[in-house]
């Protein structure tokens, strides 16, 4: 596997993910990747067996939220010396097998954050699903100024000046779609996607975005900054082309 890239880290935010976290973080650490683990508060055996694993576990008493999650994660990233961080959920539909591709991208393209995007197996996605990210997709692109290819992926690496965006105020899953933007506008990085699998199976625990109160917060959110970076018209032009996908 090239590490060939800045030092780095996999972090993994779960909340009660006991049927699937094992298996997730055994998969990863089988790469040699370095693991922080942030348990957003589970009431079952998440944290019980995430402890029994050579990683780091950062624990919450109380249910934070995915993005303060996140944020617990990057800071704890930064104070053990990662320069970059790749980020996957521990349900089981990202794949460790997947890892090596991005990193590739990464070494690839270093002033760019990578996205896992689930453009594979696309006819998986239930069509509500579909359709919403298409929406997400379109608005947060517009907001970036620059075409981004599954907006909603939450395995992402992020290059250290990414990082440094770690206390966006910005909460729950609203914060990925934040940090998106603002390395985009404000850190003048850019976005490719490697292609990855689409995978909405039974056995997946159900979502935990809750798809009015979250959409809308991320809605919100996407409208504001268009509104905020302002040349409106031309961040929508600039986010009309093509997105990057890198097939290494």
């Amino acid at each position: 596997m090239n590490t060939a890239v800045a030092r780095w880290c996999v972090l993994i935010p779960c909340l009660n993910e006991e049927a699937a976290i094992r298996s997730v973080i055994e998969s990863v650490l089988a790469l040699g990747a370095p693991v922080i683990v942030i348990d957003d508060g589970s009431d079952d055996r998440t944290q019980e067996i995430v402890a029994a694993l050579p990683v780091t576990l950062l624990r919450h008493t109380e249910r934070r939220g995915k993005g303060d999650a996140l944020r617990h994660g990057f800071h704890e990233a930064l104070r053990q010396g990662y320069d970059a961080v790749l980020t996957m959920d521990g349900d089981g539909q990202h794949l460790a097998s997947d890892i090596p591709r991005i990193v590739a991208a990464a070494a690839r393209y270093p002033d760019h954050l990578v996205i896992g995007a689930r453009l594979l197996d696309r006819e998986q996605q239930p069509n509500g699903r579909r359709r919403a990210n298409a929406v997400a997709d379109w608005g947060i692109s517009w907001a970036c100024a620059q075409p981004v290819a599954d907006t909603q992926s939450g395995q992402r690496w992020y290059p250290r000046t990414a990082l440094d965006l770690v206390d966006l105020p910005a909460e729950n899953f609203v914060f990925e779609a934040a940090i998106l933007i603002a390395a985009s506008r404000e850190k003048k990085l850019g976005v490719v996607s490697v292609p990855i699998a689409s995978r909405y199976h039974d056995d997946f625990r159900p979502s935990h975005l809750k798809p009015v109160r979250d959409v809308t917060r991320i809605t919100l959110y996407t409208i504001g900054r268009v509104i905020h970076y302002g040349h409106i018209v031309a961040s929508h032009r600039r986010s009309r082309g093509t997105p990057v996908i890198v097939n290494t």
